[in-house]
This record gives C-alpha cells, structure tokens and sequence, in this order.
C-alpha cells in the first residue's frame, strides 16, 4: 500500500464526481506530511478543477490529517535560499498557489480535519472557505517553534477567524488547540464524532449544493473582498452583484420552466 501511495503525484489523490471534487491528502505512514511536491500536486489540481464542481473537500487519509511538512524537507531549506531572492521567493509563490486557489468563488472549499493538523496541515485546513473537525483534531502553528514563519496563507486567514491576540498566541507559543478549543473560538464550522466526520463534511457539501450556484459563487465573492473594501463599496458591490443576479434570473424565467437560477 506504501508503494501504491508513491505513485500518487505529490501523494495526493484526486476525484471528481460530479458537483463534487475530492482532494485526498494520501501518505498515511507519513501522517501525511507535505513536500514541495505537494504543493505543486495541488496546485495543479487547482488549475484543473472543472466548472461544474460546487464543493472541493479536502481530507487527509488516515488517522491525521497533516502533520505539515516533512522534516526530510529541512536539509534542502539552505540550498533554495542560495539561489537568490527573487528565485527564492518565486519558489514560495508557486507553493502558495497550491493552497489559494481554494478560496475561488467558482467553488466553496471544505476541510474535513481528523487527527493532527500541524504547520502546514493547519495552513491548507485554513486555506479551506469552510473546516469540519473530528472531536480528536489538534490544530498546532509550529513554524514559529521551527525558527520559521507561516508562509503559506494561514495568517490573514487565521487572524480574521480568531482575532489578533489569540492568533498571535497560538502561533508564538505552538501549542496544541483541541477540537472543543477550535468550535469556541471560530476556527472550525462544526465539530463532530471521529466516525461522523466524513459523513459531516458530505452532509455540509450536499447542503451547499442545494442552494443556486450563480447565487452562492456571488456571496462568496462578496465576502471575500469585503475585508479590502470600504463600507460604501462594499454597498456598491452588493446592488451590482444582485442587479447581476436579478438580471440572470429573469432571463431564465423568460426561456421558460426547468431553467436553473
């Protein structure tokens, strides 16, 4: 089974079954630790996701989610940084792209989190629009620990979901924040049974795809830029989005019954 995971480009699998993609993190003996590789699998996935998929859920196989980034990994650290600033930091862009295309509007993105979610784990967790956690998920920020910082995403994430202080606190000290910690304070949507978490995470995606793509795709765009935009824009971005909406809809009334909204 190992050697059938290494197959798996980046060691992660990938399926899409209808409105639903499934991005599987699937080094279990590695409590699916990420390498660069990952990165770049996921990334690709981003670019290939097709436009009928409503829901991405992103899960880990196994007993852990991600338990970040594989310390076999640090040795190569000094050589990536030899290559120069500009080389360098456009390595770290291309590793970010595997985590931000989760938050496009075309889809609402979904992290089903077991077991433990540390540095990187915790980043594509919160990468995710939506995370359902299992009651034995542990959330841990270690790259302060490491010497390192998070760079991939996780801090306007976090720090919007938790508040400044207590982002800060959790990142700075690496502590473990448990399952019941993270519903309390915003970081998860739902906190479940360990048994009940797949089963969570489609009950969340088949919600989500009950209601009309166009309307949903739109919301979530909304919400995202309403952090970098004025209240009077954010206004302003609402009456175009729903005179968008108002517009598609009569348009689908005047083709008649059985057109979707």
């Amino acid at each position: 089974m190992e050697q059938q995971t290494e197959l798996l480009p980046g060691g992660v699998r990938y399926d899409v079954d209808g409105q639903i993609a499934r991005v599987t993190l699937a080094r279990p003996f590695k409590r699916n630790a990420q390498t660069p590789d990952t990165w770049l699998r996921l990334a690709e996935i981003g670019a290939q996701i097709p436009d009928g998929v409503r829901v991405v859920i992103v899960a880990g196989e196994g007993p852990s989610f991600s338990a970040g980034l594989d310390r076999s990994m640090f040795g190569t650290l000094p050589n990536q940084v030899g290559q120069g600033d500009d080389a360098f930091l456009a390595l770290i862009a291309s590793y970010q792209s595997g985590f931000t295309w989760l938050r496009d509007p075309q889809f609402v993105s979904i992290a089903a989190v077991q077991g433990h979610a540390v540095g990187a784990g915790f980043q594509l967790a919160l990468a995710c629009d939506l995370r359902v956690a299992a009651d034995d998920a542990l959330f841990t920020m270690a790259e302060p620990a490491l010497g390192l910082v998070p760079d991939l995403g996780g801090t306007q994430v976090l720090v919007d979901l938790v508040g400044y202080a207590r982002a800060l606190e959790i990142c700075a000290t690496g502590r473990r924040v448990g399952a019941a910690e993270a519903g309390e304070i915003g970081l998860t949507n739902l906190v479940v049974p360990a048994d009940e978490l797949t089963a969570a995470a489609d009950d969340l995606a088949a919600a989500i795809c009950g209601s009309p793509a166009a309307s949903v795709s739109a919301t979530k765009a909304l919400l995202l830029g309403a952090r970098d935009r004025s209240y009077a824009d954010q206004l302003l971005a609402e009456r175009t989005a729903q005179m968008g909406r108002i517009k598609a809809l009569a348009e689908e009334m005047a083709r008649g019954p059985g057109a979707q909204p």
